[in-house]
């Protein structure tokens, strides 16, 4: 079941700088910054009045610049990944994930593209 937006990711070429820019421009917070992995970085922000939709911004070497500051992709949180990756795929879209992942330690993750080639990526939290 599909239950709502869960961020929206942003590719940024200078991690600091853009944090600064998003809290200054849109007064919105840093809920936290953390490492990926040794190639990328994460930070998500969000505002005081809904803490449930992040603004997550991804840099670092291991992130393709060619974008850098497009909107990367579209996310949303879900309940039973699986089921709804089946029911993602027979609407028309098509997995980039064969399988759903676990990421920063217990939430569930999947990418697919749109019938557009629009970027979407499925949020289980535990």
């Amino acid at each position: 079941m599909i239950k709502g937006i869960e961020h929206v990711g942003i590719l940024v070429p200078n991690m600091d700088q853009a944090i600064a820019f998003y809290q200054e421009a849109f007064g919105l917070s840093l809920r936290r910054r953390e490492s990926l992995n040794a190639e990328v970085e994460l930070a998500f922000l969000t505002f005081a009045d809904q803490p449930n939709v992040e603004v997550e911004l991804i840099a670092g070497p291991g992130v393709e610049h060619n974008g850098a500051g497009l909107i990367d992709h579209l996310a949303f949180r879900v309940e039973g990944i699986e089921l709804e990756i089946e029911r993602l795929k027979k609407l028309g879209a098509e997995p980039i994930d064969l399988e759903p992942r676990v990421i920063l330690g217990d939430v569930k993750i999947a990418f697919l593209k749109g019938p557009h080639g629009e970027k979407l990526e499925l949020v289980e939290r535990s």
